[in-house]
């Protein structure tokens, strides 16, 4: 498949709340993925951990979307802006806006980092 295929399959299974499924098939086992304040997070242990604790931080989903995606095919790389509405289990909830650019290598994405600004 194609980086957008592969993109678009990721951000479908994503939206049907199988996060860590999609996490499964498309992360590479030495991913590297990088927050938006710079910080590195390596591996797919690593990043595995990371979103289990996330996702056991959320208490409902309020709705999610893309509003665009795109991909550069001779480099393998796709940029995907989307937002999540969240409710945390603190009593927060937040609508969480970014943009993600994925570097793939066949059908796994390798390097992601994300470019987002936290509501607060």
């Amino acid at each position: 498949m194609s980086a957008l295929e592969n993109e678009q399959q990721l951000q479908s299974m994503m939206g049907q709340g199988q996060m860590m499924e999609a996490f499964e098939k498309f992360y590479h086992e030495d991913v590297v993925m990088i927050e938006g304040d710079g910080t590195v997070h390596e591996s797919k242990a690593a990043n595995r951990k990371r979103e289990e604790e996330w996702l056991g931080m959320v208490s409902e989903m309020h709705g999610g979307g893309i509003g665009a995606m795109s991909s550069n095919e001779e480099t393998g790389h796709t940029m995907t802006e989307s937002w999540v509405d969240v409710s945390f289990k603190d009593g927060n909830r937040m609508k969480i806006e970014e943009v993600s650019v994925k570097k793939w290598e066949g059908d796994q994405i390798v390097n992601e980092r994300f470019y987002y600004n936290m509501p607060g």
